[in-house]
């Protein structure tokens, strides 16, 4: 019996990666791609967006 696995779209070039645990840079489809993606955060191209709020209490979490 063969098993069926997912299919998604590599996030940096859409291209159609299985989800299989044999796939070691998935959820890409290469390590190409995964290294493109961590240039993209190291940049900051992409980013988390933080509320005001977020940034206090961690200071005061710091100075606790």
């Amino acid at each position: 019996m063969t098993e069926k696995y997912k299919i998604v779209s590599c996030p940096t070039c859409a291209k159609p990666v299985e989800w299989r645990p044999e796939n070691a840079y998935r959820p890409f489809c290469s390590e190409r791609c995964k290294l493109i993606d961590l240039g993209d955060w190291a940049t900051e191209k992409f980013r988390v967006p933080v509320q005001e709020g977020d940034l206090q209490e961690d200071s005061a979490l710091r100075d606790a």
